[in-house]
């Protein structure tokens, strides 16, 4: 079990019991949310993390972050998107496509943190 599934397993026991989840189901996209907010990076590293986000994926989704070689990661884009899929996509990249995986650079938790800014739209590298 991955260490972001770990942590969905512990903060969502309550919310799965409470609404009869089928066992083995993903975690709700509150769960994704509660992780990326009591995981979020030092400030120092969240900067490094915006940086990387717009000059590393950046050259494939766009500098503006509105797709390019890979598709759109605005708020729009994203909304439909179930959150552990996208970090699920950062952390272990899709086969077939130009998507590597980012886990030698990004944990999961940081991964989270990061679907959760680019949802919000708040991607500004600046302190």
């Amino acid at each position: 079990m991955s260490r972001l599934a770990c942590l969905a397993f512990a903060v969502a026991v309550p919310t799965v019991a409470a609404s009869a989840q089928p066992a083995g189901a993903a975690p709700p996209e509150a769960v994704v949310a509660a992780i990326a907010a009591t995981a979020a990076p030092l400030p120092a590293r969240q900067r490094e993390l915006l940086t990387l986000l717009h000059q590393d994926c950046g050259s494939c989704h766009g500098l503006r972050l509105t797709g390019g070689l890979g598709p759109a990661l605005t708020p729009e884009a994203l909304s439909t998107r179930p959150a552990e899929s996208l970090v699920a996509t950062i952390v272990s990249g899709r086969s077939g496509t130009a998507m590597a995986p980012w886990r030698r650079f990004v944990s999961e938790a940081e991964a989270a943190w990061l679907v959760s800014r680019m949802r919000s739209g708040a991607t500004d590298a600046s302190p």
